[in-house]
């Protein structure tokens, strides 16, 4: 793989114009595309194989009339002070509004609150429940204007109106969180590099490569409904990926360059090294991303494959463009921090050290104690995780202010909290021989359970075998109480089936966020076994050591199990609430905790590579174990350290963002850089490395045959070209004159 890369390079470098010219085409493309087709996106879920899906297919067979797919609104009506809504003009008022709903745009039906009694005992508010022909995905812009007029309205007319419902929900519109992480990085990068022209470099090629992933999808979701919250975690993702990956190739290409390296050559032997390090990392997040598709929730399999999409294109333009750029900028790229033999000479002495070469030294002369203190730490912060709850977004969860929330604490005042997520409750009765009867025991078993505020008279299909009842719990749609009426209910619905035939399911929006919720639990560990499988594989071919990928594999959970406690202290406990701008406490996203294992994985894997391969690099060629750790951060502790300072700041950007699922990965994913870079890369890798001495590159020579050379250090590259040099003496590996500055 080194010598193909190498040959890449120099051709990209050699061919910049035809390289960039494609790239711009394809850019072109994509983007025409893009602002050429009318994207649509949603934000609602499907699983099937649970018993929610499978009732609300039988909905949609059996109730057509009901759209028991389509979108919902909730518009809710609060009376004046000292006024009430059952009666004169602020009854008319409300009649008047109902109506207007129901000559909306793309409205199927609307539960008359007077007629479907949905007004509060003390006749202060009402709530008419909306339900639309089409689903959220497919609600138009004049439908959601058709809505907030009749709430305008209403609000002129003196009453309080308020929506709440997926109908409601639109896309979230990008922050200044990438602007944020983009003048970070760019800061970083001119310290690190001392140019800006090799600053700018990176971020150039992660902006076009951003650009073109989100054209990307949004051409895409013209044609397959799409989260809308994939084309935000790709940008996160992609962003990120990018400069660090441009980062190291350009570092490596400097770093040829003070070799002695014509430009080219110095492309080409950039991409042979840090360029294999680059597909390997890339190759670990983007299988990471696109394994999530196979949990079976689709909003899960959009913004895997939507990021790893993103990560595909970062290190296909890092690998063509930005050699291609890097001849462009032809001898400029060096100019800045350049060192005379003389500054080397000091630096090969220990004089003059810098800081990540002298903490490699610390950590290597005290092993024990630093190896104790940082796990110690990491365990410390994981405990919150113990206390890990996982639930949906509902418009609980919405803004404090929004019209989302305004609805839903006015529902929890008017008539209490479980009328905020009502459940619906099918009796499939085709293979009883009394539907009826089969309807009214299931009414009566759902009346005489304690948590079960109200239950609804049975609605029949047509064909009279399938009916339809609304139970609504009295406590919340979110809370543990509710999980556990439903699944009561599922375990009554077993003998109800046993006495008269006819099956009981549970569904709706909460049955349905409570099912994903529980898939998505019970896929995590299942999830992360074949995460951490991957890791070890993948490592093991890399490394051609079985203890450097046990290690590393460690220290990824270690950091995944810390992550997730400070994500549970922060969202669930609310500590630092305030000054991390999270409006209040809540239950866990229920997708943030698998994505996170694949995210963080891959990113791990990224900085285990490009600085472990460094080491075994300097001990292949005779290095001590010890002085081969010192000398990896030498090398690769910078570069590093600027990479991780670059994805934490785009992560931590999106705390910006006012959608919850978007704010909690943003934290958790800077977190978990945070902690794997720093803590476990940085502390934890060289202590271990220090303690196992030469025992951490050893390999059985039975599993070294079987095993294939991947070559990711770029050893037999160098060998070729040493005999290339000794053979041919070609001109791209003549010294240059040392440049002075």
């Amino acid at each position: 793989m080194a010598t193909f890369l190498y040959r890449l390079g120099r051709f990209a470098f050699r061919r910049r114009r035809l390289v960039l010219m494609l790239w711009i085409a394809v850019l072109a493309a994509v983007g025409i595309g893009a602002a050429s087709v009318s994207a649509g996106t949603s934000d609602s879920f499907t699983i099937p194989g649970t018993q929610s899906q499978k009732a609300l297919d039988l909905l949609g067979k059996e109730f057509p009339q009901a759209s028991a797919a389509g979108a919902t609104a909730r518009v809710v009506f609060e009376a004046p002070d000292g006024r009430k809504l059952t009666s004169g003009a602020d009854k008319a008022e409300v009649v008047s509004l109902v109506a207007d709903l129901e000559k909306a745009s793309q409205v199927a039906s609307v539960a008359d609150p007077f007629a479907g009694g949905t007004v509060s005992k003390d006749g202060s508010v009402a709530y008419a429940q909306v339900t639309y022909k089409v689903a959220q995905a497919d609600v138009t812009d004049r439908a959601r204007a058709d809505l907030k007029a009749v709430a305008d309205r209403g609000d002129k007319a003196g009453l309080a109106v308020s929506m709440g419902g997926n109908a409601v929900q639109v896309k979230s519109e990008q922050s200044a969180g990438e602007l944020i992480g983009l003048a970070v990085a760019a800061v970083a990068l001119v310290i690190t590099f001392g140019s800006l022209l090799a600053a700018g470099l990176p971020l150039l090629t992660a902006v076009f490569g951003i650009v073109v992933a989100v054209s990307a999808i949004t051409l895409t979701s013209a044609f397959v409904d799409l989260s809308s919250s994939t084309s935000t975690l790709a940008l996160m993702l992609g962003l990120a990926v990018a400069i660090d990956y441009a980062l190291f190739i350009v570092s490596r290409y400097r770093g040829e360059i003070r070799e002695g390296h014509e430009p080219e050559e110095a492309a080409g032997r950039a991409l042979g090294t840090a360029g294999s390090a680059v597909v390997f990392a890339g190759l670990t997040v983007v299988i990471a991303l696109a394994g999530l598709s196979i949990i079976g929730v689709g909003l899960l399999t959009d913004i895997g494959l939507g990021a790893a999409g993103a990560v595909a294109i970062a290190v296909l333009i890092a690998l063509t463009l930005l050699p291609a750029l890097l001849g462009f900028a032809g001898p400029r790229i060096m100019k800045g921090k350049l060192k005379t033999r003389r500054m080397r000479a000091i630096e090969e002495r220990g004089e003059g050290e810098p800081a990540g070469v002298r903490w490699a030294r610390f950590v290597t002369r005290n092993p024990v104690r630093v190896l104790a203190v940082a796990v110690a730490a990491l365990f410390a912060l994981a405990i919150p995780a113990l206390s890990l709850q996982l639930a949906m977004p509902s418009d609980s969860s919405a803004a404090p202010g929004s019209t989302q929330r305004i609805a839903y604490d006015t529902i929890t005042k008017g008539f209490g909290p479980g009328y905020n997520g009502p459940l619906t409750v099918v009796v499939d009765a085709r293979t009883s021989d009394d539907a009826k009867g089969a309807a009214q025991d299931a009414v009566t078993l759902l009346d005489a359970m304690p948590d079960v505020a109200s239950v609804s008279p049975a609605t029949f299909n047509q064909a009279g075998d399938v009916a339809l009842i609304r139970a609504v719990p009295k406590s919340s749609p979110s809370s543990q109480d509710t999980v556990d009426l439903v699944s009561a209910i599922r375990d009554r619905g077993t003998a109800l089936h046993a006495d008269t035939g006819a099956e009981l399911m549970v569904t709706g929006t909460t049955a349905l966020n409570i099912d994903i919720s529980a898939k998505l639990g019970d896929a995590l560990v299942p999830y992360l076994a074949v995460v951490v499988g991957l890791a070890l594989v993948l490592l093991l071919l890399v490394f051609r050591s079985v203890l450097v990928p046990l290690k590393a594999a460690a220290g990824f959970l270690l950091s995944v199990l810390a992550t997730l406690g400070v994500v549970v202290a922060v969202f669930q406990w609310g500590w630092f609430a305030g000054a991390l701008g999270v409006d209040q406490t809540a239950p866990i996203v229920s997708l943030l905790p698998i994505f996170l294992v694949g995210v963080v994985f891959g990113l791990a894997m990224d900085y285990q590579v490009f600085l472990v391969t460094r080491m075994r690099e300097e001990y292949v060629h005779g290095a001590e174990p010890t002085e081969a750790v010192v000398a990896g951060f030498r090398h690769g502790a910078r570069v590093v350290t600027a990479a991780a300072i670059i994805m934490i700041s785009v992560f931590a950007g999106f705390l910006l963002s006012d959608t919850a699922l978007i704010k909690s990965i943003g934290l958790g994913l800077a977190v978990a850089v945070l902690l794997d870079a720093f803590v476990v890369r940085m502390t934890i890798v060289p202590a271990v490395m220090a303690l196992l001495g030469r025992h951490a590159w050893s390999l059985p020579r039975w599993l070294d045959r079987v095993l294939p050379d991947v070559d990711v250090e770029g050893e037999k590259l160098r060998h070729l070209l040493a005999k290339a040099q000794d053979t041919e003496g070609t001109r791209d590996a003549e010294p240059l004159p040392t440049v002075r500055g």
